[in-house]
């Protein structure tokens, strides 16, 4: 009964920062979330490749297809690309383009990042630890205990009121 009032506070309804809702918990006792990835990833190189002039299907071809095309604001496709990560601030970034009838006119985006700016962006930061070695030392080799097989087979063997187990060959002779 004491559990149960003690976790109702965590039911809330107001969404908390990952961070501070849930930093009193062990990292084992968290819940999961996801990364939640939305829209269409722009960098400075593609923005570079648009040239004044190029047609509807020349820029879908550099950028791809526009999240929000509006049939009200037919001069004007929008591209928007969110992340969320948990235990990282929410990313978000927008590129407007603007046509002159089927011509590109002009392209709205500020502080687009470059590919290797966004990789490393979304990239989870290295872990303070170093992984554990695989490979086992001459020390912990000596250390394992030593398999008896002989013994094993032979108290298989000679178990009394139990048939031998005869197997068929792997391979045809």
């Amino acid at each position: 009964m004491v559990a149960l009032v003690l976790l109702l506070p965590a039911c809330s309804s107001t969404r908390l920062d990952a961070a501070s809702s849930y930093g009193w918990m062990p990292s084992w006792l968290r819940p999961y979330r996801m990364d939640i990835v939305q829209g269409t990833v722009i960098t400075r190189e593609q923005v570079q490749q648009l040239k004044t002039g190029q047609t509807r299907p020349q820029v879908r071809e550099i950028l791809g297809s526009p999240l929000l095309a509006d049939p009200f604001h037919a001069a004007r496709w929008d591209y928007v690309f969110t992340i969320d990560r948990p235990g990282l601030p929410p990313q978000r970034r927008s590129v407007v383009v603007h046509f002159d009838g089927e011509r590109l006119d002009r392209v709205e985006a500020s502080d687009l990042p470059s590919e290797r700016e966004f990789i490393a962006a979304i990239s989870r930061p290295a872990p303070d630890r170093a992984p554990p070695a695989l490979v086992l030392t001459p020390e912990q080799l000596q250390a394992l205990p030593r398999p008896a097989a002989s013994a094993a087979s032979a108290t298989a063997a000679t178990v009394p009121g139990v048939p031998p187990r005869v197997y068929p060959p792997l391979e045809p002779s």
